[in-house]
């Protein structure tokens, strides 16, 4: 902590596309450098066959009820053995094995509207076309959409608006985004999509919230996705690191060397995302609520914990490179367990929230536990509050991605 940033040189590595997996041609490419980079560097390759196609998101998987109005045409839709029942605004019922739904533009009169209860009719504008289709008493709504469009409804929810200030932040997250999209193509077959609508994969909400700017910016990169030793990255990323960020090691796997442990700090020694609301944070815990907890979310957090009536310690064995803990020992009346990694958030959920971050520390004060930490999220790959406050020191698309990637290569896919 503390220390000055540090932009590592990235060696050059040559490697043909001949063995790529994703780009055909003859071409070479290599790890691009953050100090040398430019647009022009960026070589246009031709996109895979495989990869030419819409992608498939699985906007609502498993519920009772969908919405959808289009046009002048409003339907409510539920299922039951395995059969879509469609009722219309006159009560008339119609059955059917499946149902599409196609946009016919992007404006808010054109595009889909659809949700799980009808308030939510309001805010949703998706483009493409749906999908739906009955499980058992279950429907799933599958949206396919061309993957830029597909950008244009993750970008303003996981990054957010922002302004023309922090725009080279917005295209970062597109790149990240777009990159974890084509990576993640075919992951979900087994659920009949590519990937999910939420946090399990990238938020996605459709066009509702899309603005000109974070239109702008998937726009002007088109195309554009991170790669390393000619495979697409796992484009990880979260809200605010706390001024280091962690490698995959906090899930208990080997480390990337694209993503790994680095101070991100700026020239004073402050953290670059220090203007989030959770560049510190305390969490305050009685000791007879912390034995609920631990019982009741000893499955997420796949700890074992034993039945017990008072905590004598809790104390950090070991932490990973970034200071965020590593084991957790928590020893009670009854014996004592463990607590491992990014899972420690989750043994301390209350109310439906997990803890921000596992870089924290504890102690005790009277009957309370008190654990003062830093950061929100995973902390691995992309810091979503860092990168905007670089952008708006200046800094470009490609120097906010080649550092939170050390040593990618970018490529820009042409169809």
């Amino acid at each position: 902590m503390g220390l000055l940033q540090i932009f590592s040189a990235v060696a050059l590595t040559t490697l043909s596309l001949a063995t790529s997996s994703l780009a055909a041609g003859n071409s070479e490419y290599s790890p691009i450098e953050a100090n040398s980079v430019s647009e022009q560097t960026i070589v246009p390759q031709k996109i895979k066959k495989e990869l030419n196609r819409p992608i498939q998101v699985g906007v609502f998987v498993g519920v009772p009820n969908i919405f959808v109005r289009q046009k002048n045409e409003e339907l409510h839709i539920t299922a039951s053995k395995g059969k879509l029942k469609i009722k219309t605004k006159s009560k008339r019922q119609q059955t059917a094995d499946r149902r599409v739904f196609k946009a016919t533009g992007s404006s808010a009169s054109d595009c889909i509207a659809i949700a799980t209860d009808k308030a939510g009719l309001n805010k949703a504008c998706y483009n493409g076309e749906f999908i739906v289709t009955a499980n058992g008493n279950k429907l799933n709504a599958i949206n396919v959409i061309d993957i830029e469009d597909y950008l244009r409804g993750v970008v303003p929810y996981e990054i957010g608006k922002l302004d023309e200030s922090k725009f080279e932040a917005l295209k970062a997250q597109a790149v990240a985004a777009r990159t974890y999209a084509y990576k993640h193509f075919g992951s979900r077959v087994a659920q009949g999509f590519d990937v999910y609508a939420d946090t399990r994969d990238q938020v996605y909400k459709g066009l509702h919230s899309a603005t000109a700017l974070t239109d702008k910016a998937v726009r002007e990169t088109e195309g554009v996705v991170m790669t390393y030793n000619g495979e697409f990255i796992t484009a990880y990323y979260h809200s605010t690191c706390g001024g280091e960020t962690e490698g995959v090691v906090t899930w208990g796997r080997p480390d990337h060397p694209y993503l790994k442990n680095k101070p991100d700090l700026r020239p004073d020694g402050t953290p670059w995302c220090r203007e989030s609301n959770y560049t510190e944070w305390t969490r305050e815990f009685t000791e007879d609520e912390l034995r609920d907890l631990f019982q009741i979310n000893a499955k997420e957090a796949k700890a074992n914990v034993p039945s017990f009536s008072s905590i004598k310690s809790m104390h950090i064995q070991d932490t990973l490179k970034s200071g965020r803990i590593h084991t957790l020992v928590i020893e009670t009346n009854n014996g004592s367990f463990t607590a491992k990694a990014d899972k420690i958030r989750w043994l301390f959920k209350r109310g439906g929230t997990i803890l921000p971050s596992s870089f924290f520390r504890i102690h005790k004060n009277g009957n309370e536990w008190i654990l003062k930490g830093k950061g929100f999220g995973h902390g691995v790959g992309l810091c979503q509050m860092g990168a905007r406050a670089r952008a708006q020191a200046g800094q470009s698309y490609i120097q906010i991605l080649t550092h939170y990637y050390p040593g990618i290569t970018l490529e820009k896919f042409k169809r």
